[in-house]
């Protein structure tokens, strides 16, 4: 077995960790990530942390090792992670403006059509109705033809 890889937290960085294990708004791996290392500093080998937070024990010493190397950033997750949109903001709004500007009434699934053939972006009905819905454009079709009756 190799060496034994531990580290030493000052008071102000035991302190820093602990609210950051405790804040609401941080990702759960930031959280888990500086929990290892107040279980480290406390003395506890990387097994028993691995085994208590179900981790692989090399999950664990790449913990440590990015805490050696870049401090308090390295508990946070590289960003560019995940898929990228297939679509832009623009395509966004020419759906929203055939919304509000034909009369026609659209299914999700006729919008992913009318996506891919007029400006070929590719997304499925349903992708397309949550990206809408996070954007608060989506509108009740009984509302609008209500609109355009009056």
């Amino acid at each position: 077995m190799g060496c034994r890889l531990r580290i030493f937290l000052t008071d102000e960085e035991k302190l820093t960790l602990e609210e950051l294990r405790k804040a609401k708004d941080v990702p759960q791996r930031t959280k888990d990530r500086a929990q290892v290392l107040l279980l480290n500093a406390r003395g506890l080998k990387n097994e028993q942390i691995a085994q208590g937070l179900n981790w692989a024990i090399s999950t664990v010493r790449q913990t440590l090792h990015r805490w050696e190397k870049m401090g308090l950033g390295g508990l946070w997750d590289a960003p560019g992670r995940g898929g990228k949109p297939r679509y832009s903001e623009d395509d966004l709004e020419y759906l929203e403006n055939c919304l509000f500007q034909e009369p026609q009434t659209y299914s999700s699934q006729q919008l992913a059509k009318k996506l891919a053939s007029e400006r070929q972006v590719y997304l499925s009905a349903d992708r397309l109705r949550r990206v809408l819905k996070e954007r608060g454009k989506v509108i009740n079709t009984r509302q609008k033809s209500s609109n355009h009756q009056v």
